[in-house]
């Protein structure tokens, strides 16, 4: 699954570099190693505070701006995230996302933000969830940074494409199964799922964690 997150955010024009940002835990040695048969950077932090992973990244990357794919994402799209990163650089918020209204479906989220924003959050965020989920004392905050919502043409917030229980895992597999493995453009997916609507309802029960839940 991380194969399919890294390859299509790797399709992205807007992207200078990707790095996998993963844990010094031993049983993510795999990943690292996965990182380096590709030739893929990647950074170990740590696995619990994934704000201060995604800063210290940042920092040994000298970056002007981080972008966020979560790696349970193996439908990204580089269209959308060229998207999302190209609104940023026009209208230069401290952070954009197609997140903050939903309409794209879940598992296309992404998320800019400049490295002063990042270290911001880094510097003052002190709830756990804060810590664990990176960006939400960014977006918790519009007083204090100036927020970007990338919307879509169409409201499409009703899929669920993100992995997170064994029901999403069946799902992205049937997708996968049907395009015979080829990664494919949201619309590709969007006609499958019109032509099969029975795929939806493999994960259509899952229901998203709160923030606060982990």
């Amino acid at each position: 699954m991380l194969w399919y997150v890294v390859e299509r955010t790797r399709a992205a024009k807007t992207l200078d570099e990707v790095i996998v940002a993963t844990t010094t835990q031993p049983a993510d040695a795999a990943i690292v190693a996965f990182c380096g048969e590709l030739g893929l950077g990647c950074f170990q932090g740590s696995e619990a505070d994934v704000l201060d992973r995604y800063y210290q990244a940042g920092l040994q990357e000298k970056a002007d701006a981080v972008v966020r794919i979560t790696s349970d994402c193996p439908l990204i799209d580089p269209e959308v995230v060229d998207k999302v990163v190209e609104a940023f650089v026009l209208q230069k918020p401290d952070y954009a996302s197609n997140s903050l209204v939903c309409t794209y479906p879940r598992g296309l989220d992404t998320e800019v933000m400049t490295f002063g924003a990042l270290e911001r959050a880094w510097t003052n965020a002190r709830q756990p969830y804060q810590r664990s989920h990176v960006t939400p004392y960014i977006y918790e905050n519009p007083a204090k940074f100036n927020l970007l919502s990338v919307t879509g043409e169409q409201d499409h917030s009703r899929y669920r494409w993100t992995v997170d229980t064994s029901e999403d895992l069946e799902f992205v597999r049937a997708v996968y199964a049907r395009l015979e493995g080829k990664p494919s453009l949201f619309g590709d997916v969007l006609k499958l799922m019109e032509r099969e609507p029975a795929l939806a309802e493999i994960n259509r029960s899952v229901s998203q964690k709160e923030l606060h839940e982990g």
